[in-house]
């Protein structure tokens, strides 16, 4: 192909010609192709002088192929026929069908509460489809999108790079989880109390602060900072200490051990919304359509029962 493309043949003249030899007739094929009929025989000498041998011959009024004509018709029709098919084909999917393999950028919180649901969902709805899970957060989000590195994600965002997508799927905010067998709080939980008391953060600078302390000026007794929110459960499970964290959180890990509790906190901390992100190249792309979709559904439905349950 691209040694064709070195000889600066310009592939319209192809259609040209296909139509010309369909009507035996310039002026016929100029109004077929809406252009004028010195256009159409233009293209035809272009045409002859690439291919390097007569493609018509005179008969009365209209024009007959050439032995070199028919071959090059022959040759011709089949590709421009395949040509407009794709062109004009509709994007379809077969969620059953399609082997596609999505890398999906996940904050650990989203992930505790989508994943198994959407590895669910794809086993009975896209059993060929696959997921690979890559962890980000509000830092990373941006440049992984950017490089191609993740096929979408699903966490809190400030700023995206031009050509991205963002939809919101749920604006959650923030409790306190703790054992009460043995953090001894009072409900409701007061502001000294809450300070007064150990606490577990997740930070994602390898430090002590956290969220509380970007609102709250007055320093948390920080006993562990952890990178995610995979073992709070463990560490709460059992121990005085106190966390802060997201509320859909909360709730997926209250789900495995019910006996801890969740109390609102005693200062008002906004939360997020936590959004669908895509590149906008791919709003037409019909399995990655199918995936939104199903994650969007996913979050909608956790979180309307999230918030009946309260």
């Amino acid at each position: 192909m691209p040694g064709n493309y070195g000889r600066d043949l310009d592939l319209n003249l192809l259609r040209v010609f296909a139509v010309v030899a369909e009507h035996g007739s310039v002026t016929a094929a100029a109004g077929r192709l809406y252009v004028t009929q010195p256009a159409v025989s233009a293209a035809l000498r272009r045409l002859t002088i690439a291919v390097g041998a007569p493609l018509f011959a005179r008969r009365g009024r209209g024009l007959v192929l050439t032995g070199r004509g028919q071959r090059l018709r022959a040759e011709v029709a089949v590709h421009l026929s395949a040509l407009v098919e794709a062109t004009l084909a509709p994007a379809e999917i077969d969620p059953r069908t399609s082997d596609r393999t999505f890398r999906i950028g996940l904050s650990d919180s989203a992930e505790v509460w989508l994943l198994p649901r959407l590895v669910r969902r794809l086993a009975t709805d896209a059993p060929r489809m696959r997921v690979i899970a890559v962890p980000v957060q509000f830092r990373t989000v941006g440049p992984a999108l950017a490089t191609g590195a993740i096929d979408a994600a699903v966490t809190v965002v400030d700023e995206l790079p031009a050509g991205f997508r963002r939809a919101p799927l749920y604006h959650g905010g923030f409790v306190c989880l703790f054992d009460p067998r043995h953090a001894g709080l009072r409900l409701p939980l007061r502001r000294d109390a809450y300070f007064d008391r150990d606490h577990v953060v997740v930070s994602y600078n390898a430090d002590l602060r956290g969220i509380v302390e970007d609102v709250v000026p007055r320093q948390r007794r920080v006993r562990c900072s952890v990178s995610s929110f995979a073992n709070l459960g463990a560490l709460i499970d059992g121990s005085p200490l106190l966390a802060t964290i997201p509320d859909m959180v909360a709730r997926q890990i209250r789900e495995v051990r019910p006996h801890l509790r969740s109390a609102r906190l005693p200062f008002t901390l906004p939360g997020a919304p936590v959004e669908l992100l895509w590149p906008a190249a791919a709003d037409d792309d019909a399995p990655t359509r199918f995936l939104r979709d199903a994650i969007v559904s996913i979050a909608a439905r956790v979180w309307t029962t999230r918030s009946h349950g309260r």
